[in-house]
């Protein structure tokens, strides 16, 4: 099911349409957040902490030399920026050794980084600082108490809160986690998103289409926005126009994901016999939304557990845009994100722009930076239609244009918000 390349009724007067903004807050209203689970913390990169991750150990748990050097009481060599101060060295420590050790005053142990300080020593003095002799070692160079020195506790004390609540656990914290000793982390898991593609012209890309069918792309791109917007996705990929059967896999998707969308659910007689389809499994609401692309739309909270549903356009573009506009907030909500939006900039035009009146615009465009001032600058993509798929590839930006503008000129300054970039 696919919508109109020319979305209908662009004359209908404004307030027969929801505004964006109220249809935002009414998706983000529906936003549930899984259930905390349990992980190792292998497993825990890129989720939210559900839990404040006290220490219950030091780090480090121990004086620990900051560099390869010599482990001396620094007032020994108080003096050796004016003359060189030679030490007798007693023994070596290497990292992970286990072995107690006791400096006597006017004494050097050889220690590497990591090695634990032996007893009395408060500083360590560099290799470089020295002539680096292994029996005798002379000092050029002073160095303070605690110099290159990790003190216990220096990074973390015990009690001390290592990751918080609501903290994305990325590279950093997993090695924090690890170093304060922590195996499992509770966790907010990725929200379930189902995606299903509805259309009895779509067929799969390992098949060539006949006349009058078309690959589905709904499936693939939307799945991929979902991924990129932090959900474990489910591409159920596509289902025939049967109402009985869309019925029965939607159904089933309702009781094991938090959020589903069906692609070619919205605008025009195949929308309606979608919702028709749907109806009895709680209230979709199906209205106009002043956007474009994709302004006819649906949402609902379906079946025992309430899930928030989509009902998209069947248009590639139009469809990608609902999901970044809509689906996608409701996503970074579901996984506890504290702001859900994607980062918006003032940029400055620099080709003209035409937007339909009454509705807030969502064009394309690629985001520049002025090196010599660094303005931002945004060229749109394309033209406004909504089947212009491939300049979207092409985008690393929305150009935000609001509903009381048809025409922008180069050179004024537009509000653009951030896609993600490509690598």
């Amino acid at each position: 099911m696919t919508e109109p390349i020319a979305e209908a009724a662009e004359t209908e007067d404004a307030g027969q349409f929801r505004s964006v903004e109220d249809q935002i807050a009414l998706t983000l209203d529906a936003a549930v957040r899984p259930r905390p689970v349990r992980v190792a913390i292998s497993e825990a990169q890129g989720l939210l902490c559900a839990e404040e991750v006290v220490a219950e150990h030091a780090l480090p748990g121990f004086d620990q030399a900051a560099v390869d050097g010599y482990a001396v009481r620094s007032v020994d060599v108080r003096t050796a920026g004016q003359e060189p101060v030679q030490l007798p060295v007693v023994g070596e420590i290497a990292a992970g050794s286990r072995q107690p050790r006791r400096l006597q005053p006017g004494q050097a142990v050889r220690v590497d980084t990591g090695a634990p300080l032996p007893t009395l020593a408060d500083a360590v003095v560099p290799t470089a600082y020295t002539d680096g002799h292994q029996a005798k070692v002379t000092v050029h160079k002073s160095v303070p108490s605690a110099g290159y020195v990790r003190r216990t506790g220096e990074d973390v004390q015990i009690g001390d809160v290592a990751v918080r609540k609501g903290d994305t656990i990325g590279s950093a914290q997993v090695g924090l986690l690890a170093a304060v000793g922590r195996a499992k982390v509770l966790v907010y898991p990725r929200p379930r998103v189902s995606i299903v593609s509805v259309g009895d012209e779509l067929v799969d890309i390992d098949r060539t289409p006949s006349v009058g069918q078309v690959y589905d792309v709904n499936s693939y791109a939307l799945s991929a926005a979902a991924r990129d917007a932090g959900a474990e996705v489910s591409r159920v990929g596509i289902v025939p126009g049967d109402p009985k059967r869309l019925r029965e896999i939607v159904e089933g998707r309702l009781l094991m994901s938090e959020i589903v969308v069906v692609a070619g659910g919205a605008g025009g007689s195949a929308g309606d016999e979608v919702h028709a389809a749907l109806s009895d499994l709680g209230n979709i609401d199906m209205t106009r939304v002043a956007m474009h692309p994709g302004s006819v739309q649906g949402f609902g909270r379906l079946g025992p557990d309430s899930v928030p549903t989509f009902l998209i356009p069947g248009n590639p573009m139009s469809a990608l845009v609902v999901f970044e506009v809509l689906v996608r907030p409701l996503i970074r909500a579901a996984r506890g994100t504290r702001n859900p939006h994607r980062r918006i900039v003032g940029a400055r035009l620099l080709s003209p722009i035409s937007s339909t009146k009454g509705r807030k615009g969502f064009l394309r465009g690629q985001l520049l930076r002025d090196e010599g001032n660094g303005e931002y600058l945004v060229q749109p993509l394309g033209t406004s239609g909504a089947h212009l798929l491939a300049s979207l590839a092409e985008a690393n930006c929305l150009i935000n244009i609001d509903e009381d503008l048809t025409e922008v000129a180069a050179g004024e300054q537009v509000k653009v918000t951030f896609l993600a970039q490509r690598a």
